[in-house]
């Protein structure tokens, strides 16, 4: 009966979501020409001016860096006070865990389009975007990381009459610095991954190439663009696994 009951529920689920989305897979079928026509007419691909992307490119992967480094310093604090080992005030527990699924619940996307309109146009709102993000992501894994390591050396540490925080940071959080480095590593690569459509706000990055080559029907630089964008998330991904694994 509780499988039923699962399996009950999951279809529901299903079928309220289909009657939410309304797919309509006649509507695909009829569009797939039109899409197959400007894919092919998108080739060969426009390289021309190819300083101008490889500069986007360039910025998408330090807006990200620097996100991704503002996001740590942010989510350090965040992560000793969401952390039962390290907390020093049990009753911030439960208020900065809720703060931290804040940031993580709000995408860097819509981050970026509200620091557009607060600091203009430019990599620096996608870069804001991207690090208030991030320190929730952060947060939420370094802390989790924190309360899964051995207690063992932490509770020595606090009988020989050191407080908890002094603890933590002397103790708890080199012990589990490879995890903590890896899982940034980790937000490192997805938010190269993410940075490279934040450009479609006004935030900076070959997002920004690309949304100009969209709005002028320009099909050869958009899969120029794309290539680019897929070369740059192999290399992240590549360069990021690679570091984990020395770390892990």
């Amino acid at each position: 009966m509780r499988r039923a009951a699962w399996i009950g529920g999951f279809l529901a689920i299903q079928a309220a979501c289909v009657w939410l989305v309304e797919p309509d897979l006649g509507r695909l079928w009829a569009g797939l020409p039109r899409l197959a026509g400007w894919i092919a007419g998108g080739f060969p691909p426009d390289f021309s001016g190819f300083g101008d992307i490889a500069r986007r490119a360039a910025e998408t992967v330090a807006l990200a860096t620097l996100g991704t480094t503002v996001a740590a310093v942010l989510a350090l604090p965040l992560t000793l006070l969401a952390a039962r080992p390290s907390a020093p005030w049990p009753a911030m527990y439960h208020p900065v865990r809720a703060l931290l699924d804040a940031l993580r619940g709000i995408d860097g996307f819509v981050f970026a389009l509200i620091f557009v309109a607060a600091v203009g146009l430019g990599p620096f709102a996608g870069m804001l975007g991207v690090a208030l993000h991030s320190a929730g992501s952060l947060g939420k894994l370094w802390s989790e990381a924190l309360e899964a390591a051995d207690p063992a050396p932490m509770e020595a540490a606090r009988s020989a009459g050191a407080g908890r925080a002094q603890a933590a940071a002397v103790v708890l959080v080199p012990e589990t610095l490879p995890q903590t480095a890896s899982a940034m590593l980790y937000v490192w690569e997805f938010n190269i991954r993410a940075s490279t459509v934040l450009g479609l706000v006004g935030a900076g990055g070959i997002g920004q190439e690309l949304k100009n080559a969209v709005d002028l029907l320009d099909f050869n630089r958009v899969i120029a663009i794309l290539i680019v964008i897929v070369a740059l998330t192999l290399a992240a991904d590549r360069l990021s696994a690679a570091l984990r694994r020395r770390l892990l």
